[in-house]
């Protein structure tokens, strides 16, 4: 079932279910999107430099709670440590580390920000150091309602069950809901033009944006006149005005412009193009009527861990040799059938997997190299792979008259916008 075009130029080109959907509005409230982190604790360390505590933040983006944090507390941004990026209009509880003592940290008062729990630790909290994601999600205002509203929900879910998980895309998150722009600033980063990456970034007005935005972003593409710019750009425009700033002092310096950005966002660039690519693949898969959860010849699957997460570095080729192995294997959640996150080290899988990768990647004009980004290297990437499957855990809904609330967890990595999508059939990546 094909996809809205504000969707597919991100690469969800397509529904796996062909269920009605429910419609409905995601996030009419931040209260509305709650995201419990299922943490990896580090060790305790009595008398240990680093705190770990948990953060509840309430629509908070989240480099926005960082800056925040580092200021109230006096230390650089990269000295803060978090597992992973959670979703702005939402209540998020997390694990953060903090080179500072306890009580100093527990002094903070800020607003919408709850700090608990606080330990000694020897070592701070990295990103990727968790396990996964627990949601309670509430959709609002949806166009079936009573017992058309639960008759939908229950054929997509009886779809997914059949197929054992949903399609596990990078969700509209990963691109901007508002403007969607992060994974074209990236292919430009890779592709050597660092001038456009940072007028895709800094200018390129969206139409979904505030006026004053749009209307900023509009008069630096025209004119291009950075030192003029820092007086009309608006005040919440951070990361925009710190690029502007940096080109106004220095001239023609785009990859210092870049570089000015905190570190997370800088790989962030480049990651999006690679969830770009992998987005499109999965939706050619899927399109092709390729299973997900059973491999073929030709395929890379990932072993899982102790954890049951898959390995994503750690890809194991299909032979007919071993096909009978490695079914048993996924059949059993004990591996996963993948897609390439293109990169310098990638390597490709074989069969009509590696002929999709190859086509996007040749229809993109990229090559392994473009991937070494020498003027900024935060955003040169190896490349990896990632499971097509999303895998769900504990799944459950209620429906009441015009809304329907969802609880489940996900493995970390994966979008619960990307399971939802599935149900509501929303055309606008603003719904989400």
């Amino acid at each position: 079932m094909e996809s809205g075009p504000e969707e597919a130029a991100i690469g969800l080109e397509l529904y796996y279910t062909d269920s009605p959907g429910t419609g409905g509005r995601l996030k009419c409230d931040p209260e509305d999107f709650q995201v419990e982190e299922v943490s990896a604790y580090p060790p305790r360390c009595e008398g240990g430099p680093i705190t770990i505590a948990k953060v509840t933040a309430t629509n908070w983006e989240m480099n926005r709670l960082v800056r925040q944090l580092s200021r109230s507390l006096g230390i650089g941004r990269e000295r803060i440590g978090f597992a992973g990026t959670k979703d702005k209009r939402a209540v998020t509880s997390q694990l953060m580390s903090f080179p500072v003592p306890a009580e100093r940290l527990m002094e903070l008062s800020l607003h919408q920000i709850e700090i608990s729990e606080p330990y000694p630790a020897k070592k701070g909290i990295t990103i990727g150091d968790l396990i996964g994601n627990a949601f309670r999600i509430r959709v609002t205002d949806t166009e079936l309602r009573d017992e058309q509203l639960s008759r939908a929900v229950a054929a997509t879910g009886e779809q997914l069950q059949a197929l054992g998980g949903f399609p596990n895309f990078f969700g509209v998150q990963r691109f901007g809901a508002v403007r969607p722009i992060t994974h074209e600033v990236g292919k430009w980063i890779v592709k050597g033009d660092l001038e456009r990456a940072v007028m895709t970034y800094a200018a390129n007005p969206h139409p979904n944006e505030r006026d004053e935005g749009r209307e900023a972003r509009a008069r630096l593409q025209e004119d291009r006149d950075f030192e003029a710019a820092l007086d009309y750009y608006p005040k919440i425009m951070t990361f925009e005005r710190t690029i502007i700033g940096h080109l106004s002092r220095a001239p023609g310096d785009y990859a210092g412009a870049i570089a000015t950005l905190p570190s997370n966002l800088q790989m962030m660039f480049v990651h999006a193009y690679q969830s770009f690519l992998f987005n499109r693949m999965l939706s050619e898969r899927i399109r092709r009527g390729l299973p997900l959860d059973r491999p073929l010849v030709g395929d890379v699957v990932l072993p899982a861990d102790r954890n049951g997460l898959p390995q994503h570095d750690n890809g194991v080729p299909v032979t007919s040799s071993n096909l009978d192995l490695v079914e048993r294997q996924v059949r059993q959640g004990r591996a996963f059938v993948s897609g390439v996150l293109f990169g310098t080290d990638s390597v490709l899988a074989e069969g009509e997997m590696g002929e999709i990768e190859r086509s996007i990647i040749e229809q993109e004009g990229l090559r392994k190299e473009d991937f070494m980004v020498p003027p900024l290297h935060l955003c040169s990437s190896k490349g990896t792979r990632r499971e097509l499957l999303g895998i769900v855990k504990d799944l459950r809904y209620e429906t009441h008259g015009d809304s329907v609330t969802f609880s489940f967890a996900l493995n970390k990595g994966c979008y619960a916008t990307s399971l939802l999508r599935e149900y509501l059939k929303k055309e606008g990546l603003m719904d989400y």
